[in-house]
């Protein structure tokens, strides 16, 4: 555009007025030019290098505080899920989706793992003699216990999300009852309410869009029951910190949250705690990983 103006210009008077016209047009023209990035809206992307090293993708959920446990109200929460209490996270990120049979099988290539399999009932196997069929790969995995959840973060350069991090994801900065809202829950929501037929009792990740968590996390409620950091304690709310709480130093069971495929709706909340045994491998408990933001690295320095 410049060229053409430029054309136009040098039939004017004198090269001096040509200067002049010039410089006007040069000033309007970026005064036009959109924001470059510097300047452009925030976005709530993944930062650079945090998706880790199984490809998956994550969402971001900012710093600040959020409700956690039983809103003000309800009257069906279990005494493990009480008081109510502020917490204060920094700001970290999160699978969008549960880890797919697909991703484990990667670790499982690179590293030797044993591959996922349920403890005592090989009718609840998705994987046969340690091998996955196709057909599950984009299904949440099961049949792994804690160690196993952990061993996978950790290779995937990320970690498990501890327990107020996850209700965080799982509901926002809001006193909502499930990820979507306070609509009861449907069958468009989550996958629910199920009996047990095998690979078909999973759906692929990420197939609820209408139950996706406010920072776009899916199947926060129904599917499988996730593994998160924290051992079990069921008066932990009542000393917790405010800050960054990361559950007891010890303890015998580890927290699932979320809720499984064969809940009920009296499950399928976000504040729902359940402990399990550590080294309890089932057909309905999976995970999903979390990371540290590089802002939040770069502080730790």
């Amino acid at each position: 555009m410049i060229l053409a103006l430029t054309v136009v210009a040098r039939q004017l008077e004198s090269p001096m007025r040509l200067f002049h016209i010039l410089v006007l047009l040069s000033l309007t023209l970026l005064m036009r030019e959109p924001l470059g990035p510097a300047m452009a809206e925030p976005s709530a992307t993944v930062p650079a290098g945090i998706a880790g090293k199984d490809g998956a993708p994550m969402v971001l959920v900012p710093a600040g505080p959020f409700p956690m446990g039983v809103p003000p109200g309800d009257r069906d929460g279990g005494r493990d899920e009480y008081p109510r209490h502020e917490v204060q996270l920094d700001a970290f990120s999160i699978d969008k989706f549960e880890v797919t049979n697909g991703r484990y099988l990667e670790f499982i290539k690179a590293t030797g793992h044993r591959p996922p399999q349920h403890a005592k009932d090989p009718s609840r196997n998705l994987w046969q003699g340690g091998l996955m069929p196709e057909s599950v790969a984009d299904r949440p995995v099961i049949n792994v216990d804690w160690y196993d959840a952990e061993a996978y973060c950790r290779w995937a350069g990320k970690r498990l999300p501890t327990e107020a991090e996850w209700e965080k994801a799982a509901r926002g900065t809001d006193d909502r009852r499930f990820p979507w809202g306070n609509v009861e829950p449907t069958h468009k929501h989550l996958n629910y309410n199920q009996r047990w037929i095998g690979e078909k009792t999973l759906m692929p990740v990420g197939s609820y869009e209408a139950g996706k968590s406010p920072y776009g996390a899916y199947d926060m409620a129904g599917n499988v029951w996730e593994w998160v950091a924290d051992w079990y304690d069921p008066i932990y709310y009542e000393k917790s910190p405010v800050k960054n709480p990361m559950g007891p130093e010890t303890g015998s069971y580890k927290v699932i949250r979320s809720s499984g495929w064969y809940a009920e709706t009296p499950l399928v909340r976000i504040f729902t705690r359940v402990k399990s045994d550590p080294l309890d491998r089932n057909h309905s408990t999976g995970f999903r990983c979390a990371a540290d933001t590089s802002a939040n690295r770069n502080n730790a320095q």
